[in-house]
Parts: structure tokens; sequence; C-alpha cells
């Protein structure tokens, strides 16, 4: 090819007039099917989202509730230890051992404004 004839093959092309190109129908059909698998995947997406949601809160919910268990275990063993059956029956019913007398006292115990439960360093029992 010579140098002349290889000028007139570029200008004949730059001559052509540009096809515009137009998309064809497999292509527009594989774009509507890529679309619609977008689309159907959306779904499920959101299901997991929601039940990822949902299991975070169920974990949350059984902490708690694990720790409300440990508390009333520890209430459990309380309520089965005698020494403290027997301050609650003190404090909270008044109850007293035979031979002892029980005396109840209106007011304020000791000065400064402070209970007798209080001067002791134990508050009363919950269920008083």
């Amino acid at each position: 090819m010579t140098a002349a004839s290889a000028a007139g093959v570029r200008a004949g092309a730059a001559v052509r007039p540009r096809r515009r190109t137009r998309p064809t129908p497999r292509a527009v059909l594989l774009v509507l099917v890529v679309l619609a698998l977008l689309f159907a995947a959306t779904v499920p997406f959101r299901t997991y989202l929601a039940q990822r949601d949902q299991l975070s809160q169920l974990e949350h919910q059984a902490q708690l509730l694990q720790q409300q268990n440990s508390l009333l275990d520890k209430r459990i063993r309380q309520l089965h230890d005698p020494k403290y059956l027997e301050r609650l029956a003190r404090e909270c019913l008044g109850m007293v051992r035979p031979g002892e007398l029980h005396f109840a006292v209106n007011g304020k115990g000791v000065a400064g404004g402070r209970t007798s439960g209080a001067a002791s360093g134990q508050g009363s029992p919950a269920d008083c």
C-alpha cells in the first residue's frame, strides 16, 4: 500500500456518515432481566435485614432475662438462709424469740436523724 492510497482510504472513511447505534432486542431483554432479578432480590434482602434486627433484639432480651434469672437465684438462696429469715421476721413482722421482750420505738431512734436500721449498717429487707 502506498502513502497516497492510505490517505485515500482515510479520507474515504471520514466521508462516510456515522451510523447511530441502537440497542438490539437481545440487549433490551438482557437489561430487563437484570432489572427484574435486582427487584426480586430486594425482598429477600429486606427480610434478611428485618430478621437480623429481630435476632439482635432477642439476644438483648435473652441477656436481660439471664440477669433477672441470676438475681432471682440469689434471692432464692437468700430466702433459704435461716439468719436472713430470722432478720425478716424480726424487722418486718416484729416477731421475737420466746422469752424476749418486744419494744416498739416511735420517732427517730438515733441522734442525727438516722433510724436504728441505718445506724447498724443494715438496710431493711426488700420484703418489708
